[in-house]
């Protein structure tokens, strides 16, 4: 699709500026249709809050998640087809299944097989039609059982437990290395990170596998299938910051956070640096490995071996019962 930036004028903004303005985001500063200043400041604050990349800028990723986030649990029937469902009504009902101890897996707002599962195993439980469909009177049932405090789901339990589990080094573990590639700049530096950390990764025993190819440029999404398709046990991305800054990011949303992956991602800020930040981009949302994404300045192959040290310490660390703990 087309990139919607500051100055553009036309349709495309007035749908854009009342979807804002549904969620929330006010850009009535400027005139219907024209993306101003006003506009930019609430696709910036939309983007954060979605825990994208705040560039101002709507993409592709940020227009599918304006599209998603526009649905609330009960607005439409969701139920398992091809495509699949994506939306933040679907995210809430993964996140209140999971609290029920009806495992959905990762709240991702996208409704697969594990969901559809964990629907009919809902309704087998409260004496309703076993067909996966949430409509009104699956939507009315789990809010009168799920009323209260949401209670940790079986995703985070699980997780607890992989880190538990953990053997005392990156020996024998297939890491996936995610190797940006939005721009010509971006694919060379990410490619070079990706590189050094692959070596170092065989040095140590592990098994890395590449995203994509030296001269290949895949959409993540289609990078981000490819690591569950390859049973990845790690996934370590690369990314040129838009901002000009260092940061680690973890999948985090306000329905769901990986702990292993915030664990992953501290022991490598521990020393590459960089603030640690949750985010839902498409590497960290629609994977099911714990995932890093190491989003600098500047990327070379001397950061990606740095990297594989920080891997070295998040394995000690779980292995001796630390990454279980709260810092």
């Amino acid at each position: 699709m087309r990139l919607f930036r500051l100055g553009d004028e036309g349709s495309p903004i007035r749908d854009i500026q009342d979807r804002l303005a549904a969620l929330g985001f006010d850009s009535a500063g400027d005139k219907r249709g024209v993306f101003g200043d006003f506009t930019l400041d609430a696709v910036v604050a939309f983007q954060r809050a979605k825990g994208l990349d705040g560039d101002g800028i709507v993409g592709p990723d940020t227009w599918r998640s304006l599209y998603e986030a526009g649905y609330r649990l009960g607005d439409r029937l969701v139920f398992m087809r091809r495509p699949m469902v994506r939306g933040e009504d679907v995210a809430e009902l993964q996140s209140r299944l999971n609290s029920l101890g009806f495992d959905s897996g990762k709240a991702d707002g996208i409704f697969g097989p594990d969901t559809e599962t964990a629907v009919i195993d809902f309704q087998h439980n409260r004496n309703l039609a076993e067909d996966g469909k949430v409509g009104p009177e699956v939507v009315t049932e789990i809010r009168l059982v799920s009323r209260g405090d949401m209670k940790e789901g079986r995703h985070a339990l699980r997780e607890r437990e992989w880190l538990r589990r953990l053997p005392p080094t990156v020996a024998g573990t297939r890491v996936y290395l995610d190797a940006g590639c939005r721009d010509p700049h971006e694919t060379r530096q990410a490619w070079e990170a990706a590189s050094g950390a692959a070596l170092a990764i065989q040095d140590a025993g592990g098994l890395p596998m590449m995203s994509r190819s030296q001269d290949t440029q895949l959409p993540e999404r289609l990078r981000a299938r490819r690591a569950n398709r390859m049973g990845s046990d790690l996934i370590i991305a690369f990314r040129i910051n838009p901002a000009d800054e260092n940061c680690v990011f973890y999948f985090a949303t306000e329905h769901s956070t990986s702990t292993a992956g915030e664990q992953l991602a501290k022991a490598v800020s521990s020393v590459v640096g960089g603030r640690v930040e949750g985010r839902a981009s498409a590497m960290l949302k629609e994977t099911r490995a714990p995932a890093a994404v190491i989003s600098h300045r500047r990327l070379n192959e001397a950061l990606g071996m740095a990297v594989v040290q920080g891997l070295a310490e998040f394995f000690a660390s779980a292995s001796s019962g630390g990454a279980s703990q709260d810092d």
